[in-house]
This record gives structure tokens, sequence and C-alpha cells, in this order.
């Protein structure tokens, strides 16, 4: 009894920190969507970060794996992370008007293939992927047509959004497994009250045949 109600506390609490994390995630993408340029300055920042501790982390791998053949390789990719995270650090708003046209591109390119495939093609989902190619084709006009203003809050309002949407799943999973674990554990305790009173309502009548055998050979 205790050690599977241990394990369904810590479960429940388990659920409890992904349900919290994914509060402050809300609340963060929330706050991003109303202040834009703080948040790709932000964005910026953390990916700039993670560029130069990716890169200094494989540059200490390669020099590990030392007299391999794949050493220099592994030495050249960790420099260039290196120099790029520099790069977005020491200058996040030119880093974001450069991301933010390769993703224009992107989505130009992109819209356009989907378009023009969904055109010639017609296959079972050509409304969706017409749609798709329309909706990328769109968006990719209207951040180049706005670009470099537009840098200013387009990588932030995508931070915001990708902030937002992990924190609504992390809330989903945290309630979803707290429900489980509360179902679950309702469930053994019914199996278990089921089986205590199973043999005490069988008691009476095999206590009344012990006492009359004749009445049960009857």
């Amino acid at each position: 009894m205790t050690g599977p109600a241990q394990e369904g506390r810590k479960l429940r609490r388990s659920f409890g920190w992904l349900a919290a994390l994914g509060v402050l995630l809300v609340i963060a993408g929330i706050v991003g969507l109303v202040y834009t340029g703080l948040a790709t300055l932000t964005s910026m920042l953390l990916f700039g970060w993670l560029l130069l501790v990716g890169g200094l982390v494989g540059l200490l791998q390669a020099i590990e794996s030392r007299g391999s053949s794949f050493f220099w390789l592994s030495v050249v990719v960790a420099a260039l992370n290196i120099a790029a995270g520099v790069v977005v650090i020491r200058h996040p708003e030119g880093s974001a008007e450069a991301l933010t046209m390769f993703a224009a591109l992107l989505f130009l390119t992109g819209g356009l293939f989907r378009l023009v495939g969904s055109l010639v093609v017609r296959g079972p989902q050509f409304g969706w992927t017409l749609l798709q190619g329309a909706f990328g084709l769109l968006l990719g006009i209207l951040v180049l047509a706005n670009w470099p203003e537009s840098s200013r809050y387009v990588l932030g309002v995508f931070f915001s959004l990708a902030l937002l949407f992990d924190g609504l799943g992390l809330i989903a999973i945290g309630v979803g497994g707290r429900r489980i674990v509360d179902m679950v554990a309702d469930g053994g305790q019914g199996g278990e009250s089921g089986e205590a009173f199973g043999p005490a309502s069988a008691g009476p009548s095999e206590r009344s045949s012990e006492e009359d055998p004749d009445r049960s050979k009857n």
C-alpha cells in the first residue's frame, strides 16, 4: 500500500511541475507577443549562446577524439559554431535582419513549390496543400516587402508562438497525466476494496452449509 501510494504522489508531483512550467511558458509567450522587439532580441541572444556553447562542447569532443579520421572536420564545425555565436551575441540586430531575410526566402520558395506542386499533381490533399503554398508565399512576400523593419518583430513573434504552444502542450500533458494517475489510483483502491469484501460476503453461506450438511445435500 505504501509503495504504490508514494509512486502515485511522485507522479502527480512531476505532472504538476510540468503543468507549472507550461504556465510559465504560456506567460512568456504572451509577454513576447506583446513586446515583439524584446522577444526578437532575447531569441537572438539565446540563439547566439546556444551556438557558442555548442561550439565549445564540440571543440572539447574533437580534442578528446583527436587521432580519428573526422578530427579536423569536427574542429572546423566547432570553430564555425563558436564564430557564429560570437557574431550573433555581438550584433543581435544585424543577425536578426539576416535570419529574417533567410526565413522570408524559405517561406517564399517553400510556398511557391507547394503551390506549383499542388496544381501539377492534384493529389488527395490538393486543397490543403494549395492553401499551405498560398499562405507561405503570401507570408514570404509580406516579410520581404517590409524588410528590414520586419526583422524587429518577425522572429520575436515566431519565438513567442513557439513558447505559447509548447506551454499549452505541457499544461495538457501535466493535467492529463494527473487525471490518469488519479483514475489508476481510484481503480486500484476499488479493486482492493472489492477483494476485501468478497470473502466476507461468502462467509455466511459457507457457514450455513457447514452447520447443516443435510441441507446442502438437498
